[in-house]
């Protein structure tokens, strides 16, 4: 069967776009590892700000990414979570996670 590459390319855009810049796996990793509330989120990724973490969860949010839950106690509270379609990503961030200890091993230790 014939492969489609500008359907294969489109798709490989698509998601160099969702993980795309500095901060967006960072922020899936932290959610997804049960940290639900802004100052958490905050605090496990070093050197990010709190402006660039307000705007890429709204992005996040907007592209259906995060769920934003507010409640209404007081105080307000606000915390995120995963999409299921955020989470049907989780494999795919493994593997890079693999991949880069390999990589890693074989550049540093000279393995192969």
């Amino acid at each position: 069967m014939a492969r489609n590459q500008i359907d294969e390319l489109r798709a490989l855009q698509d998601t160099l776009y969702f993980i795309g810049g500095k901060w967006r796996l960072p922020i899936i990793n932290s959610i997804c590892n049960g940290n639900k509330r802004f100052r958490e989120i905050e605090r496990s990724i070093p050197g990010i700000t709190r402006r660039m973490l307000s705007k890429e969860l709204k992005d996040m949010e907007m592209s259906k990414l995060v769920q934003r839950n507010v409640y209404t106690d007081t105080p307000v509270l606000i915390e995120y979570e995963p999409t299921e379609h955020c989470r049907s990503f989780g494999k795919i961030i493994q593997e890079m996670i693999n991949w880069g200890k390999h990589h890693r091993e074989i550049v540093v230790r000279g393995k192969s």
